[in-house]
């Protein structure tokens, strides 16, 4: 949709301002109560989602272009969803996420492309990546020595889609290497694209630059065919996104896995068994794009229309992405399996969770908000007592690994995989 065709959402509106805000009632303390990272960071209307609605109007009538600081409002956003999800607790005609991301395009439409964001495109075009200053030839490092079918020349029902961030970062590699290891050892006929292995651009789709995002995509959903893929099993959060909304919406029929799920299943089956004792007190981090963001798509034609000229429908009952059916207690049972160890939660969770800061690549657009957010969610992880903050994301990761929090205290950051192969 374009950004024109939300004019009804900016007006309908209610001002509410659930979406800086996790529900009322999940709110166990004023302190980690607030759930939108760049108002959080600016601590200014315009940058929620109510504040980019009303702002949006000003733009469709000519009334002002893109300002420095609307541009900031605009792509500093992490594209994270709380203020979707929070917005669907009571509304559901309103649409925040897709409305910020629409947003996004229209000011990359009109020529506000930040010198980063040009530096992302070129290496996406040259590189098939957006790691700026990565190179294809290294991309498929990671998995020297495995026993990996090369789908693309021998067919592969499953194949293991690391994403760029494993791929590229020497101190994640291992992680991925370590996740395909377990499933090949479990008996799965693993395969990976081989030369036609590349990013998945829902970064690109995140920072609004839609072009890229459809050459790229489509490129992968023609290998994926050509190789006979059945069944897509990736760590990384991003790409899971990817790949079970975005590349459904463009008609890829394949099953999704993140990890995590799999490692899930395999315990449940008795064919992992996680013996070796991790004495230590954790506390979990749920990904925006495995959690909230992580629900199936659901196809859907329909029209809007309104009883009594004034209650908005949709004829047929258009689905409600409200964050409840993501991956949530997966990755806790695997935690759960594991001897010795112990969680503990912090107040924000499941689809509530604060972003880390990562999305949308704003550690590289706004790396001053990102930082700041994911201090702020080390704060919160600090606050539970735990040793170690545990992900199932390498972004949020990466950007947790030099956060401190307000007192400049860190926290030990630990991948889920790396937890479960200390455990075997």
């Amino acid at each position: 949709m374009a950004l024109k065709d939300f004019r009804p959402m900016m007006e309908r509106c209610s001002n509410c301002l659930g979406c800086k805000w996790i529900p009322f009632d999940k709110i166990q303390s004023q302190r980690f109560g607030e759930n939108c990272p760049i108002n959080l960071y600016y601590e200014f209307h315009i940058y929620s989602a109510r504040g980019k609605f009303q702002a949006a109007q000003g733009l469709l009538d000519g009334e002002y272009g893109y300002t420095d600081a609307l541009l900031a409002s605009t792509q500093a956003c992490t594209a994270c969803g709380a203020c979707d999800i929070a917005c669907k607790v009571c509304r559901y005609n309103l649409e925040p996420l897709d409305f910020n991301i629409a947003l996004k395009a229209d000011a990359v439409e009109k020529g506000n492309i930040l010198p980063v964001q040009k530096e992302m495109i070129a290496s996406l075009k040259k590189e098939q990546t957006m790691i700026i200053g990565a190179k294809k030839a290294n991309r498929s490092a990671w998995a020297k020595g495995l026993k990996l079918k090369d789908a693309m020349k021998e067919g592969a029902e499953v194949i293991f889609f690391p994403g760029c961030k494993y791929s590229y970062d020497k101190k994640l590699q291992g992680y991925a290497r370590t996740a395909a290891e377990l499933l090949i050892n479990a008996g799965v006929d693993l395969g990976y694209m081989g030369e036609a292995d590349m990013c998945c651009a829902s970064r690109a789709y995140q920072q609004g630059l839609m072009a890229d995002f459809d050459a790229r995509s489509e490129a992968n959903i023609k290998a994926f065919k050509k190789a006979g893929v059945k069944t897509i099993v990736t760590p990384c959060s991003d790409c899971y996104y990817a790949f079970k909304r975005l590349y459904a919406a463009k008609g890829l029929e394949v099953e999704v896995l993140h990890v995590v799920e799999y490692i899930d299943k395999l315990i449940s089956e008795k064919k992992l068994k996680l013996k070796k004792p991790v004495n230590m007190t954790v506390t979990y981090h749920d990904p925006c794009h495995l959690g909230r963001l992580g629900e199936p798509y659901v196809a859907w034609n329909g029209t809007e229309k309104k009883i009594m000229n004034q209650v908005h429908t949709w004829e047929p009952r258009r689905p409600r992405y409200n964050g409840a059916y993501g991956i949530y207690d997966a990755p806790r049972r695997v935690l759960a399996a594991i001897p010795g160890l112990t969680l503990v939660e912090m107040e924000r969770i499941r689809e509530y969770a604060l972003c880390c800061g990562a999305g949308a690549a704003c550690e590289q657009t706004y790396p001053e908000v990102s930082k700041f957010t994911a201090n702020e969610r080390v704060t919160e992880a600090n606050s539970t007592g735990a040793e170690a903050l545990v992900t199932a994301c390498p972004w949020c990761e990466s950007n947790f690994a030099s956060a401190v929090d307000e007192n400049g205290k860190k926290i030990e950051v630990i991948d889920i995989i790396d937890l479960v192969s200390r455990a075997l």
